[in-house]
């Protein structure tokens, strides 16, 4: 695997539908689970399948994102891993940003060439799942495809938001469309497992998890220069002409394209016997690594919550909900339903002499606070007495200080929610 395959890791667009999380921040570079950030999802699943060698394509808002790679994925100076970042770039023979996931790699080929490798492995930045490469590369090598791709069983509610594959019985990919109506799914239904035959899951949604052969790669890029999408435009217009291949992934998988399923994902982790398992050996997920002590709890009753290191939490109550690093919560107050990315850093005694001067909130949440269905980003500072809680009453708004969207309250990176304010 460690010469045949390059990895290719998408940054993705503005990333508007996350918004505010991705004002000042690259989708990859968003923070997960308390400790993580997205891009640390590919990236783990590429080196747990003995793949480490990336690229990792960006153009918005890349300045932290550097800084997370530079600061976590270093690797032995006697071998040739590398994670690097490729910026959009204007160049003599091109004047353009990236305007779509295939003029990214179109725009970024000559980086890649300069190395050795067999297949690009074409991966999205924003999605959260746990699978092995290996064997998807073994079946597009022994099928002879020019592209294989990543399948899920979705059932016929789901199908209408995917890009929905056809099959024939060995896997090639016979058609697509893109997000047909409920009327047209009758016709898209491919053979499944007879486990997700159960489930109802008889359609086949692209993952948007691609393999390219290198040769086929750069000719179809570089003849079909208009081109800009690769689930738009290469890959319908491959089927017709090339081998095309499904391999399909009956795991768990979900895009983190909105405010909603960004917070779905993180409080799913919270559950018992979550889909995506934080604690597998096998399948690690990895970030930076931080120098914090072990967080410091204090009358706090918690009930199935996460918290990573460097807390100081003398909370009354923490249910259902994901705690950052460095994250501190006040006395008397209430979390429940919402995910506390954390903070950067600690504040020093004398930042803190300064905010009881000035009556300014310190960094975190406040005493006797009441925060219910919310997403509090980085360096937030919540004051004394306040009460958030979000839920399908509040509309769709956006303040300075703070965005809801789908009843989620985000309270925006370094915001400060003076003491007793409502929301």
């Amino acid at each position: 695997m460690k010469k045949k395959v390059l990895g290719i890791i998408l940054g993705g667009g503005q990333g508007s539908r996350l918004q505010p999380l991705t004002t000042t921040r690259s989708k990859p570079a968003v923070p997960i689970a308390g400790k993580y950030r997205l891009v640390d999802i590919p990236i783990s699943n590429c080196i747990n399948s003995g793949i480490d060698r990336m690229f990792v394509l960006t153009q918005f808002n890349s300045a932290s994102l550097n800084k997370h790679i530079k600061n976590t994925y270093n690797f032995s100076f006697f071998n040739d891993a590398f994670v690097d970042v490729l910026a959009a770039e204007q160049t003599p023979g091109n004047s353009n940003w990236f305007q779509g996931t295939a003029d990214a790699v179109r725009q970024s080929m000559h980086h890649f060439l300069q190395h050795e490798w067999d297949y690009a492995l074409i991966l999205s930045g924003d999605q959260l799942y746990q699978m092995d490469f290996t064997e998807m590369v073994r079946q597009h090598e022994e099928s002879k495809a020019e592209i294989s791709i990543a399948t899920q069983p979705v059932s016929e509610k789901d199908a209408t938001g995917f890009g929905i594959l056809k099959t024939n019985a060995d896997n090639t990919i016979q058609s697509f469309i893109e997000k047909p109506s409920a009327d047209q799914l009758p016709d898209w239904t491919s053979e499944v497992s007879d486990k997700m035959k159960k489930e109802g899951r008889n359609h086949l949604a692209s993952m948007g998890i691609y393999i390219f052969n290198r040769g086929f790669l750069s000719k179809v890029l570089e003849e079909h220069k208009d081109t800009l999408d690769f689930g738009g435009e290469i890959i319908p217009q491959a089927i017709d002409k090339q081998k095309v291949m499904s391999f399909q992934y009956g795991g768990y998988w979900t895009d983190i394209g909105t405010i909603a399923s960004f917070f779905d994902a993180n409080l799913g982790l919270t559950d018992s016997i979550p889909d995506f398992n934080l604690f597998d050996k096998s399948k690690s997920v990895l970030t930076r690594a931080r120098i914090l002590p072990p967080s410091k709890i204090t009358g706090t009753a918690l009930e199935k919550t996460l918290i990573a290191e460097g807390g100081i939490i003398s909370a009354s109550r923490i249910e259902r909900s994901v705690v950052g690093i460095r994250s501190r919560i006040g006395v008397g107050t209430t979390v429940s339903n919402t995910y506390i990315m954390g903070n950067d850093h600690y504040q020093s005694i004398e930042e803190i002499a300064d905010c009881i001067q000035t009556k300014k909130p310190y960094m975190g949440i406040g005493d006797r606070c009441y925060i219910n269905n919310c997403i509090v980003d980085k360096n937030a500072r919540i004051g004394n007495d306040v009460r958030i809680n979000g839920g399908t009453h509040l509309k769709d708004v956006d303040t300075k200080t703070y965005t809801v969207r789908d009843g989620i309250v985000v309270i925006k990176s370094k915001a400060v929610i003076k003491s007793g304010t409502v929301i």
